[in-house]
């Protein structure tokens, strides 16, 4: 009997402890956050949000439950509002969406939107913007005769666009805001009411805190390619741009960069450039390559 007794006794305890074993066992570990962060998407020149449904099913089927936010503001002839009245508009629209977002958002901005992102990177002081992913856009601007500038203006050519470009009527036009000429460097320079100052090469008081907003966030991601075919150089969309004998210095040869007047310095040393140069793609297929998507865009969205 007592043997018996003595065989059931780990069993009778062990009946007695269940209650208690979560408390005796280390715990699991939480399961890990599978949420992604929003993404908000800005478009370019003479488009609206339906030129990004293939980009929209690209992002749903690879990361399930994003919330994507193709803002649709200033589509069409629109888009050729002065930037700043863009930047405005936008910045509306992305303040409640990185307020519901503690986490961070990501920015997909193409073409002349990337300007726009850009811009809104440097005036907002609170933004929670984790990749900013830049999609061939002009970003140290555009020197080019492409169907859009013969559309704008039939009768003049890039050799002396300047002329209407730096003038305070075609600092009217958003393409006017980032037309750079590099033979009329001091025009550009007194002119450009919105490149050169989002560059920070030309003074003015904002300076300061615009470099430090710019450098809040977490990532720059830089698209573009040799076949874009719209983007002029293309090496603009890396921050490459003419010299004044159209050479291209590439971004760490350019005075912006040396001077680190806005931060690109700085994120490169950080390690928070990422460069993607993809060959085959034109200006108009960015967004729906999926190949492209695959390569540079999806891997930042986390």
């Amino acid at each position: 009997m007592l043997g018996l007794w003595g065989q059931r006794l780990p069993s009778a305890w062990v009946l007695l402890l269940l209650p208690f074993l979560p408390l005796l066992l280390p715990a699991a570990p939480s399961p890990r956050h599978t949420s992604y962060k929003p993404v908000i998407v800005v478009h370019g020149l003479f488009d609206s949000s339906y030129s990004f449904r293939h980009l929209l099913e690209y992002i749903n089927e690879t990361h399930p439950g994003t919330v994507v936010t193709v803002l649709d503001l200033f589509d069409g002839r629109e888009s050729l509002r002065p930037l700043w009245e863009q930047v405005q508009g936008f910045r509306e629209a992305v303040v409640p969406i990185m307020a519901k977002a503690p986490r961070g958002v990501h920015l997909i901005c193409y073409s002349q939107g990337g300007l726009v992102c850009r811009a809104l990177l440097s005036v907002m002081d609170d933004h929670n913007v984790d990749s900013f992913i830049s999609l061939s856009s002009p970003q140290m601007g555009q020197y080019g005769d492409t169907d859009y500038l013969k559309w704008l203006f039939p009768t003049s050519m890039r050799s002396n666009l300047y002329r209407i470009c730096y003038s305070p009527w075609g600092q009217e036009f958003s393409i006017c805001n980032y037309w750079h000429d590099p033979h009329h460097d001091d025009l550009y320079l007194n002119a450009s009411s919105f490149l050169a100052l989002i560059n920070g090469e030309r003074d003015h008081p904002n300076a300061t805190a615009w470099r430090k907003n710019f450098l809040r966030v977490g990532r720059l991601v830089l698209i573009g390619g040799p076949d874009d075919g719209v983007i002029t150089p293309w090496q603009s969309s890396f921050f490459g741009f003419y010299d004044a004998n159209e050479t291209v210095l590439e971004m760490e040869e350019q005075l912006v960069y040396l001077r680190d007047s806005f931060g690109l310095k700085t994120l490169l040393a950080r390690g928070a450039i990422v460069r993607c140069p993809m060959a085959g793609i034109s200006h108009t297929a960015w967004h729906s390559n999926r190949t492209l998507y695959e390569t540079c865009i999806e891997p930042w969205l986390s």
